[in-house]
């Protein structure tokens, strides 16, 4: 390390993460809860609730205390679609993949709603009327 003096190492190690969004809650003391079949007026009222109580969080400049970041609650859910939509899944992660970035199925669903929440509400009705309605619950069982 020839020419670095103790002052320029100090800045290097002083180099913050970048702010985590925190996980908000329905109420004030209960976490969310994903229910077995939400309405999407719940879910509706739920993200409002998430959006209001989480604020933008701004860096500290205070070196001597640094704060834990909150970390994003996660939600495991299930649903189901067609076969010929999950092979479009399979063709979209593998062209991801010729470009040289590895995709999971979750990250690209959630590719897929940044972009939709980008459309002016006739675009999205217009993409939402294109997909076929499918009768919704687990497959029946072959015998």
């Amino acid at each position: 390390m020839a020419g670095v003096t103790k002052s320029d190492t100090k800045e290097i190690a002083t180099v913050e993460q970048p702010p985590q969004i925190p996980a908000g809650t329905a109420d004030g003391n209960k976490p969310t809860v994903a229910l077995k079949t939400p309405t999407l007026r719940k879910i509706m009222r739920k993200a409002k609730a998430i959006k209001a109580k989480s604020a933008p969080i701004t860096p500290t400049l205070d070196k001597k205390t640094p704060k834990k970041q909150k970390k994003i609650k996660m939600v495991r859910d299930s649903f189901t679609m067609p076969e010929y939509d999950y092979a479009k899944i399979a063709e979209l992660k593998k062209k991801c993949l010729k470009a040289g970035v590895p995709i999971k199925k979750s990250e690209l669903l959630r590719a897929g709603l940044s972009y939709l929440t980008k459309l002016s509400s006739p675009a999205l009705l217009k993409t939402v009327q294109q997909v076929e309605k499918i009768k919704t619950g687990r497959p029946v069982k072959h015998q």
